[in-house]
């Protein structure tokens, strides 16, 4: 777990997630999320997808004890379903974009699970650069980043498919984005 520590001292690397290979980075590190978006040329108005190890998490991302309480969560998680919740703390703007929310997905992968827990909540958009596919083994992934990421983490295949995605307003009501 050498990969999860590197993590939390602003280093980036290529990961299985629960779908498909990720290109990682700390969510609570501005400057390594900003590495992500370089590597990747990722537009900069477009947030990512933050992986976490437990609902707990979300209250380091000032997600209000309703939402985190709903009975919804429950039903998606875990599992590869993000979920959106707003967010509007302008310190976090280096994660929302000012899109005044943020997406949070809990894995159902218990090695994932374990990695998050060491490493604490990463941004994950998919192992590519914009738009290309994305890479469904290390190889390909070695091939689109080369040295400008620290590490690759190496789980064989994974063609899964993205997440479903839904939104949770502010009253806990829930809307399906992207099934």
């Amino acid at each position: 777990m050498n990969e999860a520590k590197m993590l939390g001292e602003g280093e980036i690397g290529i990961l299985p997630t629960d779908t498909i290979y990720g290109l990682v980075a700390s969510a609570h590190l501005p400057e390594a999320v900003e590495r992500v978006y370089l590597a990747k040329g990722r537009a900069p108005e477009k947030p990512c997808i933050i992986l976490i190890s437990s609902v707990e998490d979300l209250h380091s991302f000032g997600i209000s004890n309703e939402l985190i309480s709903s009975k919804a969560l429950g039903e998606y998680w875990p599992g590869p379903v993000s979920i959106i919740f707003p967010c509007t703390d302008e310190a976090l703007r280096y994660l929302h974009r000012g899109t005044n929310t943020l997406a949070f997905r809990l894995p159902k992968d218990e090695w994932l699970v374990f990695f998050l827990e060491v490493s604490g909540p990463v941004i994950a958009p998919s192992a590519n650069p914009q738009g290309l596919p994305p890479a469904v083994n290390v190889e390909e992934a070695r091939n689109y980043f080369g040295n400008q990421v620290n590490f690759y983490i190496d789980k064989g295949e994974r063609k899964g498919n993205p997440s479903k995605v839904i939104s949770m307003g502010k009253d806990g009501s829930v809307e399906v984005l992207r099934a």
